[in-house]
Order: structure tokens, then sequence, then C-alpha cells
């Protein structure tokens, strides 16, 4: 169960645009809530009889596009001139305004990606997750990064390019010896000057082409060049190449033929209910499945599957590089606008792209094992998410019935003070909404007004500036004409971004006791602000503190809400942290460059920008040094003297990134957490996360 909001709802006719007046043309509209914010983007071929089903009677909608229309406070529209401008700017709006009532699908679980580094001299083969990064090709997501990496290790004597870090690259190349796979042949050892760069790129496109379904071409080579070697009685090259054969064979069987005629397709099949949909996509490349990828979504409106799938295809594809859209698209219903669609993907692609349902064969196979994997995901997220949901809503209404509050404090927004004896004071302000993390709301202050150590004053400094920006962009907010009262629209009108610091808190906490609660207090008073409650977490007891009150609010220490309370407090805290830390870090590099003759501000700035921190700047070497741009090579050994001046150049023969144990400094990740083990990779070379 959804934790309770409570809200005042408006009468859609209200806002209905008179008749006549909404076009009949393609276009994309918005609606928006009282305070200005985009809560829904549409896209419709006929703007007229598409915002006509908006304004009909409450009771014939579906209950969530009832919630949406009674949220909203303002439709407004933009007319295009063709049905795939219309897909396109609603893709772009749904991506910049993030509308809470549009539906975004979202990975089910972090998907591991085979990358390869195009962009670099030398290309490298890796695992990675996340994001894409331009200038590098991806192969996959596949469902397991172990599976990727026993692939690659058995490809790497077929193909034997790069697949060490650069700490190991450069480290190889300064000592002119290359790292173990280079002696057991699974890499070309580029960084000794074994092979050319252009030889090297010759073997990464060879393994990009067979990782990307052209395998046939190389079966058949390698067997020709087998034979061949054999009949010149060469049989030492014709074993290394039966060998290499293997490999190849041993790759293919891992990833199964679906498709008999070695089609390019990506399988798509959703599972769906009235509150939530599912959604797999297969990736098959050559008749074989490349990999696979899963997505969980609310269900926000009434449309039907055909519009789900048509959302869904142009969430997937609308932010891709053209490569990724395959020349078939398999779906389990037609889109609603299939033609607008394929018109749309193609000009991605850059040729035809089909979307179709397959009716019999291995396709359709195939199609009903996608909706399998999808139900079972369905179930599974189902089952994760009911504890999550029912916990979030008991926290919140646990929290609203400790403090008394009017509301259930679906914005709560936390305050914390770091510093070191009274230098480098900052402020953080973590945002969670609805009891999650709202990071992209986070905010940072550096504490200005205040001497020394004295976290009350601090609070109530960044209490105030925070609340002032508050009251400030409420002022300057406009209202719409014609939307009586409401409310002050707190989004900028000529970029349509939310402005900062614009959104009131259900609730502030502040982490300490008394003084610092009456410290909030005070700065909201001060600004005339008596609408925003105000509570304090305090550390050694976990008291909950109210202002005026003598007592504390004692929750059980099985409560969710003190749980949702020490979340908060805790994210708080490592957001200051990390912020003093890297403010610290700065402020150490400048004063312990302040000497260096000829250096000045900007170059110093340079400095700490290319290298980040001291213990980097320290860790690099003259040359190293000399390299950035504005230091020459008489700076860089002043530089070098200044911030390790106990220290000396690596002996020789060994690596300038190694310290006295012999660990690749370069590559031996820090944290500032807690301890991380680490091994090295035997197959590649790498060192890795344990």
């Amino acid at each position: 169960m959804a934790a309770r909001r409570v809200t005042r709802t408006s009468d859609p006719l209200s806002y209905r645009p008179e008749p006549g007046t909404i076009p009949t043309q393609p276009g994309v509209y918005k609606f928006r809530d009282g305070h200005g914010r985009v809560i829904y983007v549409g896209k419709a071929n006929s703007l007229r009889a598409r915002l006509s089903n908006y304004f009909q009677p409450i009771h014939n909608l579906h209950p969530r596009t009832a919630t949406m229309v009674t949220t909203a406070r303002s439709v407004e529209w933009t007319v295009v001139n063709t049905e795939v401008e219309a897909l396109q700017l609603e893709y772009s709006w749904i991506k910049e305004f993030d509308p809470r009532f549009n539906v975004k699908y979202r990975d089910d679980k972090s998907y591991p990606w085979l990358a390869v580094t195009m962009s670099e001299e030398f290309p490298r083969v890796m695992v990675g997750r996340g994001a894409k990064r331009r200038g590098t090709r991806y192969f996959g997501p596949y469902s397991h990064a172990w599976a990727i990496r026993e692939t690659v290790d058995v490809l790497l004597r077929v193909f034997p390019m790069r697949s060490c870090s650069n700490g190991v690259f450069k480290r190889s190349a300064q000592i002119g010896r290359p790292c173990l796979l280079g002696y057991i042949d699974k890499c070309s050892a580029p960084c000794v000057g074994k092979v050319s760069p252009e030889e090297h790129r010759a073997i990464v496109d060879d393994f990009c082409d067979f990782m990307g379904g052209r395998t046939q071409a190389f079966v058949r080579r390698v067997e020709k060049e087998m034979y061949a070697a054999s009949e010149d009685l060469d049989f030492e090259r014709a074993a290394r190449l039966r060998d290499d054969l293997g490999a190849m064979n041993r790759a293919l069987e891992k990833q199964a033929v679906v498709l008999g005629d070695g089609a390019d397709a990506d399988v798509v099949a959703l599972a769906e209910d009235p509150l939530e949909v599912a959604v797999q996509v297969f990736y098959v490349r050559g008749g074989r499945i490349r990999g696979q990828r899963g997505w969980v979504a609310d269900r926000m409106d009434s449309g039907d599957t055909a519009d789900l799938v048509e959302t869904f295809l142009l969430q997937l594809y609308a932010g891709e590089s053209g490569e990724a859209v395959p020349k078939e698209i398999l779906v389990p219903q037609m889109p609603t606008d299939t033609e607008t669609l394929e018109e749309l993907l193609g000009e991605r692609r850059g040729s035809r792209v089909q979307v179709r349902v397959p009716q019999r064969g291995d396709k359709r196979t195939l199609l009903e094992t996608v909706e399998k994997n999808a139900k079972q995901s369905l179930a599974l997220h189902k089952t994760k998410r009911a504890s999550d949901l029912t916990t979030r809503n008991r926290a919140l209404e646990e929290i609203q019935e400790a403090l008394a509050l009017d509301d259930v404090p679906l914005r709560i927004e936390c305050y914390d003070i770091s510093n070191l004896q009274g230098t480098e004071v900052v402020a953080s302000m973590v945002v969670f909404e609805d009891g999650l993390a709202r990071k992209s709301e986070y905010r940072r202050f550096v504490i200005k007004g205040v001497d020394g150590q004295n976290d009350v004053a601090s609070m109530h400094e960044v209490i105030t500036r925070r609340f002032r920006r508050l009251l400030d962009e409420q002022a300057r907010s406009e209202y719409r004409p014609g939307d009586g009262d409401s409310g002050p629209m707190l989004v900028d009108p000529e970029t349509g971004r939310p402005r900062k610091f614009a959104y009131q808190p259900g609730l502030v906490v502040v982490d300490g006791g008394p003084p610092q609660v009456a410290a909030a207090k005070a700065a909201l008073d001060e600004l005339g602000i008596d609408d925003v409650p105000v509570c304090g977490l305090a550390k050694r007891l976990e008291e909950v503190w109210i202002p005026d009150d003598e007592d504390p609010v004692i929750l059980p220490r099985t409560s969710e809400g003190l749980y949702l309370l020490q979340r908060l407090r805790d994210e708080a805290h490592r957001f200051a942290i990390t912020h003093h830390r890297s403010r610290r870090s700065k402020s150490m590099v400048e004063s312990v460059l302040d000497d260096v003759p000829g250096l000045g501000e900007v170059r110093r700035k340079t400095l700490m920008t290319h290298f980040g921190s001291l213990k980097k700047l320290r860790a690099a070497t003259v040359e190293e040094i000399a390299a950035v741009p504005g230091i020459g090579p008489r700076t860089a050994t002043a530089i070098k003297t200044a911030v390790d001046p106990g220290g000396s150049q690596p002996a020789e023969g060994a690596a300038s990134g190694e310290d006295g144990n012999g660990t690749d400094a370069s590559t031996t990740p820090s944290t500032s957490t807690g301890e991380r083990g680490w091994v090295v990779n035997t197959a590649t070379g790498e060192i890795e996360e344990a």
C-alpha cells in the first residue's frame, strides 16, 4: 500500500480549454500541477481528440488518470508538423521533466556489458556496468559477469587484444616487459611494441565482428588456414589454428541458436497487471541470443498493451545510437502508431526497421520464452516490493503520528554540519521523497558567516539561506493566467526546469539535539515561515527533539519511522563529509604549492583539476607533472620537491606508479569507508575487487 497522500484536488473542468481552441494537428501536451511542475506528458495525432478524453466525467476515467487530472491545475500543448516529431518531442520532455504520472521503466537489476574502448589508441576489452560512454562499443547486456569473462578468456587466444587496465598498460611500457597475458599469447603486447597500433586495431575489429554475430567467416577462414598449414607440413601452426578453432566453437556453444535464419532481432515481451508492468528483452544477433535485459514500471494511466509497447520502444531506442536499433523488433502486440514508430527508428538506424508480431515458427516460440521470463520477473518484483512499499508507508505514518503533523511528510529535508576544528565548515541538505532518496535535489553549502566551530550558528545560517531562497523563488514565480488561485509556478518560464530550492518540504530534520533544533526554528521564525515543521535527531540516544518541548519524543528501536530518520541523518552526514574532504584536499594542495616559484593561482587550479588530490599529485612523476598544460620541466621539478620533499624518483627498472611494496598505486582504488579486498585476475592481469 502506497504512502497516504493528503492533497487538495481540483475539478478538471476549472482548467478545461475553451471549445474549439484545441488544434486538430499532431502535437505534445503537458499537464502541470499547482506549482507549475510538469506531472504528465503525452503525444497525440490529433490534440483535440486526445485531450477531450481527459475532461469526461471522472468516474469514466482510469483511477490513476483520474488522480492525474484532479492533481493538475493547467494543460498546455505544442503543435508539430509530423507524428515523428511528436514522438521525438514527447521523449525529450519526459527525459527533461521526469513527470510523476508517466510510465518510467526501471531496470530490475544491474546488467553487465562487454565493452571495447574504441576511442583509445590501443582499445581494451573489459566488463562493465552502468551508463554507456561515448567512444566505447558495447555488447550485451548479459546475465552474469562471470559468463562474459569466461567467453573473453577463451577468445583472447584467437583475438589477442589488450584487456589490461591503463595502470598495468603504462607500467609494462615503462619496464619494457609485458604482463602474464603477453607471455601466454593471450595478448599481442602492444604495450612493448610487439604490434603496431594499426595491427592491434585490426585484431580489435575482428573481435568486434565476431561478437557482433559475423562468426561464420572467421570459422571458415581459420579452417582454411589450418588445412593449408597441414598440407605445407607446418604441423605446429596447424595445431595452434586447431586450438583457435576449438576456442571459437566453445564460445559459440555458450550462445544457443534460437533463430535458424540467422536474423538480427530484439524480442520484447510484457507481463502486466492493473498496477505494474514488467518488460523483458532478448537481444538476438546472427540467430544467437547475445544479451538479455529487464525493466519494471508502474502503470499510470489506462493505456492498453499497444500503448505500453509503443512507450517502451520509444524509451528503449530513442536515447541509443543507430547501431543499437536492429532490423527487426518482435513484440506481443503492435504499437498504437506502428508506421510513425518504424519511421522514427528507421531514421535513427539509417535503414528500414520492421516491428511485427510473430505468428508461428521459431520466432513465435522465442517470444513465448521471453514472455515466461517477463512473468517470472514481475512475480519476483512484486514479492520484493510488497515489503518495501508497506515499510515506507508505515515509516511515514509513524513520523506523522509521533510529531503530530497535519499531513504525511512526503518530502523530508535533512541538514548536517561538518568541520575540522572550525576550518572548512560545510553543510549538506539531502532530500527524501516518499521515503526514497531524491539525489538530484541534494545541495551543499559553504558556511561563510560563522567563525570557528559553532554548529548551532552554522545550522542557523544554512536554514536561513535555504528558506530565504525558497521565499525568493516563490516571489519571482509567476501565476498562470486563468489559473485562479492555483498557486505559483515553481519552474523557470524560460527553460521549463524546476527552480532550485523552490519546493517546500513537509518536514525539516536537523542532525543534533535541542540547540540545533532551536536554531533551525529561530531561522524559520525570522523569515516568517510558520508552516514547516522541524525536528532533530540526537546521535547519543537516538532521541527526536521538537522545538519548545522539554522532553524528546522516544520512538521504539524497532520503529520504521526511527529507521527512516536514521537513514536521513546518516545520508546527510555522508554527503557533508564527502564535501568537506573534497574542500580540505584542495586546500591542502593549495597551501603546499604556495611557495613554489612561478606557480600562480591559475596553474595551481589547473594542477588540482588534473590530479584531484594531494595524494595523486605526490604519486606523480616529474614527467607526468610536466605534461600538465602550462607546467614546464623546471616548474614540475619544483612542484615535486614541494609536495614530496622526502621522496625520490623510482629506482631504475621500477614503475613510477609503484609504492614501496610493489603495489601499482595507479590501479589500486582507495576508499574512505571501510576496507576492500583486491586480487589479481590471472586471466586478464588486472587488479580487481575481491
